[in-house]
């Protein structure tokens, strides 16, 4: 088990990561991360824990729009409709990390973690989650946008972490993170 004191991450992500990579092992799935405003934050966790190579299978980090069409093939009309902070992006890439990859489920993570970047209709703070997983139903669509607030640009980024890793675990466990 690791240290808390060895960890530069919040104790509160890396005690979630050590949940979601024993229950994954438990349940013998795979994970796949695609993220865009935590910037690896999710993969970073889950990496803190030893043992988590039996668990991720990969992690992209897809920042810009360019990115999230040529490595997770999200739609150029989606992001041109909808935007790179919608279910719709979100939901492409979740499924774009599932086809690239042997995940058994995959989380994707898109958001406005500010100080800027944010408007009328997506205020800094907001950020969407979808979670796609393999032989799932691709109609149906697992996602869903959180108004964090501006917490400051580290703030909404530990908070989307959070909920990204609570959408990993596998259904018979209880997410535990609250968010202010």
């Amino acid at each position: 088990m690791t240290d808390s004191t060895d960890t530069i991450l919040p104790a509160p992500l890396v005690d979630l990561a050590r949940r979601v990579v024993a229950a994954n092992r438990a349940a013998g799935r795979r994970i796949a991360t695609a993220e865009s405003c935590t910037g690896g934050l999710v993969a970073a966790a889950l990496t803190e824990i030893p043992g988590s190579s039996d668990v991720l299978e990969c992690a992209f980090v897809t920042y810009s729009d360019e990115a999230k069409a040529a490595l997770l093939k999200v739609s150029g009309d989606v992001l041109e409709t909808f935007g790179a902070v919608s279910v719709a992006t979100a939901w492409q890439m979740a499924q774009g990390a599932l086809t690239k990859s042997d995940a058994d489920v995959a989380v994707a993570i898109t958001g406005v973690a500010g100080p800027g970047g944010g408007n009328e209709t997506k205020p800094v703070g907001t950020v969407v989650f979808a979670r796609a997983e393999r032989g799932g139903d691709p109609d149906h669509v697992v996602a869903d946008t959180r108004q964090f607030g501006d917490l400051g640009r580290g703030g909404v980024r530990l908070q989307a972490a959070l909920c990204a890793l609570e959408l990993l675990l596998p259904a018979s466990e209880e997410p535990v993170a609250e968010s202010p």
